[in-house]
């Protein structure tokens, strides 16, 4: 792997515009793997391994990157996406050098300064006063520049209380505290950071947020790796999504967060087919309940203001004057938040629903339902008795997704009007 530095300084202007396809490059990937050896069996301890000492110790390649290029120009914010295990924090690790690649080139242009794992690159058994002095000092400051950048150090992250305190009675919180400051500090063109500000408390993630906003205007070059969309959304000017360690998609930021929470939810498992003793019934049997898609293919997610169709089908075991059938939708609490019905023959149809009938019943909506997960309960009454012929629990389930929705359980059509009257 080749990894070549040119450092250069870039203007501080209060807002600036995205990167041009023009713009010269910070970052430049080409056909990047990445394999790591994972052993089939584990030697947990000396006595297991003096007593078998012939054991022997198989092995099988994980494939965490296989062939990814891609650029990041320089000013740019730049988010990396994907589902755990699909290669993205082996993808910063690698361009951060910690890292080695089987294959391929990397090339940047500018300090680096990697904010990646919780304490790596601390030593817990000095203070955070050495441990800031001696991370500024490998990130690329002179010594007397890391000591003199050491009070704005320790006030971004609130720790003055605690400056001359060993690392090793630090909190989680605290570390990343301290890491996040001094990635500040040191004046990097490029910063490479994860998701590990998650543990920092909310009034410490909203001063990173504005940290943020104010290196995005400073044109430093960011890349972002994240799970939470509306993050990338807010912040990144293009984002990339990485997929059983190859590029799924690249591009629109709010593009690329669809796909990605599209791919999450795929592997939901399916609602069963298959009843409860207890929800038996002689007098009607459900053949299929189910979510379908806009192409009419069985789906499990759907995103925020895609159409919703429900599809349930029974026979009829016995002959019924008519039928009602019902469908009750519930979150993942266990809350309904939206119920209807329809009748099946009788004097709708005017005819009866006679024994080994078919009945498919089909739902179409509009999905105003929050992100989230959901059930359908199904039932099914004799008309005119009211009666229960069949009940069906979490006969459906499926997850909303999507990040379109402002927030409740569900969005309602409204209007407002306002009017401001002048004082009498």
């Amino acid at each position: 792997m080749a990894v070549e530095n040119v450092t250069e300084t870039f203007p501080a202007e209060d807002r600036r515009p995205a990167p041009a396809p023009g713009d010269p490059l910070a970052i430049q990937v080409e056909d990047l793997h990445k394999a790591f050896r994972i052993p089939t069996q584990r030697v947990d301890s000396f006595k297991e391994r003096a007593v078998r000492p012939l054991r022997s110790r198989d092995f099988r390649e994980l494939r965490a990157l296989n062939g990814i290029s891609f650029d990041v120009r320089k000013g740019e914010f730049f988010g990396i996406v994907g589902r755990n295990g699909s290669g993205k924090s082996t993808l910063l690790k690698l361009l951060a050098s910690i890292y080695r690649a089987d294959a391929g080139m990397i090339r940047m242009a500018g300090r680096l300064a990697p904010f990646i794992e919780l304490g790596v690159g601390f030593n817990v058994e000095l203070t955070a006063r050495q441990n800031a002095v001696l991370n500024g000092v490998m990130m690329g400051l002179t010594p007397r520049e890391s000591r003199n950048r050491l009070d704005a150090v320790i006030e971004f992250a609130e720790l003055e209380e605690f400056i001359d305190l060993k690392l090793k009675n630090y909190s989680s919180g605290m570390l990343v505290r301290l890491a996040f400051s001094l990635m500040l500090e040191v004046d990097a063109d490029i910063l490479l950071i994860d998701e590990v500000l998650a543990v920092g408390d909310a009034a410490f993630q909203q001063k990173c947020a504005d940290a943020f906003r104010a290196m995005k205007a400073a044109g430093k070059t960011i890349v972002l790796v994240t799970h939470e969309m509306s993050t990338v959304e807010e912040y990144c000017h293009r984002a990339m999504l990485i997929h059983e360690g190859r590029i799924e998609q690249i591009g629109d930021p709010g593009e690329v967060g669809r796909r990605y929470l599209e791919l999450n939810f795929q592997r939901l498992t399916q609602a069963s087919r298959h009843l409860p003793e207890t929800e038996k019934s002689t007098a009607v049997h459900l053949i299929g309940a189910h979510l379908e898609g806009s192409d009419d293919d069985d789906v499990k997610a759907l995103e925020y203001g895609e159409e919703l169709h429900l599809e349930l089908e029974v026979e009829a075991l016995e002959d019924f004057a008519g039928l009602d059938v019902g469908f009750i939708v519930a979150n993942a609490d266990g809350v309904g938040i939206t119920a209807f019905s329809s009748p099946v023959g009788g004097e709708v149809d005017e005819r009866p629903v006679a024994k080994g009938e078919r009945v498919k019943v089909t739902v179409r909506m509009e999905n105003r339902l929050a992100p989230g997960h959901y059930f359908v309960h199904c039932g099914i009454n004799r008309a005119f008795e009211g009666l229960v012929a069949l009940y069906v629990h979490n006969a459906i389930e499926f997850v909303v997704y999507g990040t379109g929705h402002m927030g409740g359980v569900i969005a309602i059509d409204h209007s407002v009007e306002t009017e401001i009257e002048a004082p009498l």
